[in-house]
């Protein structure tokens, strides 16, 4: 546990508010995108002194990210030594170049956070994830579990079958994971007859989808891995543009904040800040970063935070899961919801393999849904339709388009373009609908 974690809010403040005017400084003299936006909005940096100066500042957003990607850039090419980039989810990919200094600080947030996690020395970490294809994850998942003490078997994401074996063969006492292809490997390991309670896992660290309902309770996601394998979950959150994760302890009340690396603000639509347990979006200003740092960058996840010490021992601020991307906001039939509510939904039913939500624009301009689901081999499409039906009438008050697909076709809807990650969400609608940009 590093000190800030367990300090006093006086003492966390007083840290930010000197790291953020060293920022504000070295971006004023080394950053032309933030040059021309402080010109523009005619902003004397000297008189932001303190984080409750931050609404001061311009936001940043992704489109301006895609569109000026290089005039973030703080040192000379020859200084970078790495480049990660975004998966495109969103829209064309970001590069976000990181120095030295930038993995070691990239490094530090990972030990932090499997320190956090209850990791240690005597682990063995399993990677069910790609450390190619400028994924930054990976690789700080890999430098910060290296950092204490544990070892790490990478074994890169999908190979059901030599998942397994690492498992049976090798005895990781964690996995890093996105907690659907838990569920996928789950039910492997039940169609070859292997009980996964006789494994060394404990714990699984969980990637890339929410676990945790708004109330911070297991969500049916996680549910079903926690029905199936007595293990802890932690869920744990992060963007390649924060280069910063969030991190649950064995508690699980909400991810972490590691306030040495970053400022983080949770606003409604206006811009305004909302107070602890109300969701907005959030909005990330790197700290330490030398690259490419962000000063009140929108990431467009929809989130709570909360305040007050944790059982744990830490101070700092925890924030709750992603409950949904202000671009991916869907109003269907007069209902407003996003994707997560939909994933819940079919996370919940056991028959449900695969799935992926596609919306599009129908000749009215309104949105439309269809849901594509691949079912186990032994279920009968006349039973399951008929309850998924009635479960999403109950969970979402309204019925979207749903199909049936074999398990191939499934998942190539969910990587129609082949991207490094499959996506369960796959937006058609038109015009793409983007955050303001400032």
């Amino acid at each position: 546990m590093s000190p800030l974690e367990s300090a006093s809010q006086k003492e966390i403040g007083a840290y930010q508010d000197a790291a953020l005017q060293q920022l504000l400084a070295y971006v004023q003299a080394n950053s032309p995108f933030y040059q021309r936006l402080f010109a523009r909005h005619g902003l004397d940096v000297a008189r932001v002194r303190t984080t409750a100066d931050l609404s001061r500042l311009p936001f940043t957003t992704k489109q301006d990210l895609q569109q000026h990607n290089w005039d973030f850039l703080c040192v000379p090419k020859n200084q970078v030594a790495e480049y990660c980039s975004t998966s495109g989810t969103l829209g064309r990919p970001v590069t976000i170049a990181l120095t030295a200094a930038d993995l070691e600080r990239l490094y530090h947030n990972e030990f932090l956070s499997f320190s956090c996690a209850d990791g240690g020395p005597d682990d063995l970490y399993q990677l069910l994830l790609t450390l190619d294809r400028q994924f930054m994850a990976g690789i700080a998942y890999h430098g910060g579990i290296r950092k204490t003490g544990a070892g790490v078997i990478r074994l890169g994401p999908g190979h059901l079958a030599a998942q397994l074996d690492a498992i049976r063969q090798l005895g990781p006492t964690a996995l890093v994971a996105v907690p659907s292809f838990v569920v996928a490997l789950i039910n492997h390991a039940r169609s070859v007859g292997f009980d996964l309670s006789t494994s060394a896992v404990r714990r699984i660290i969980c990637i890339g989808e929410s676990i945790r309902d708004a109330d911070l309770q297991p969500n049916a996601l996680a549910r079903r891995i926690l029905e199936a394998w007595p293990v802890h979950l932690h869920s744990t959150y992060a963007s390649t543009e924060q280069q910063t994760a969030f991190t649950e302890c064995g508690h699980g009340r909400g991810g972490h904040h590691q306030p040495e690396l970053l400022l983080f603000e949770i606003l409604d639509e206006q811009g305004q800040a909302l107070p602890p347990g109300q969701p907005g979006e959030l909005t990330i200003t790197t700290l330490g970063v030398e690259g490419m740092p962000l000063l009140r960058y929108r990431t467009g996840d929809v989130c709570a935070y909360y305040d007050g010490p944790c059982a744990c021992g830490r101070t700092t601020r925890r924030l709750g899961p992603v409950l949904g991307r202000r671009q991916q906001l869907l109003k269907l039939k007069g209902t407003s919801l996003y994707p997560a509510a939909i994933f819940n939904v079919l996370n919940a039913v056991s028959e449900v393999v695969a799935y992926v939500v596609e919306a599009s624009t129908s000749e009215l301009a309104t949105d439309e849904l269809t849901i594509s689901v691949a079912l186990r081999a032994e279920a009968d499409p006349a039973t399951v339709l008929p309850q998924l039906r009635q479960a999403l009438r109950a969970g979402l008050r309204v019925l979207p388009t749903l199909l049936v697909r074999p398990l191939a076709e499934v998942q190539a809807r969910q990587n129609p373009a082949n991207k490094r990650k499959p996506a369960s969400f796959i937006d058609l609608r038109r015009p793409a609908r983007l955050p303001p940009s400032e």
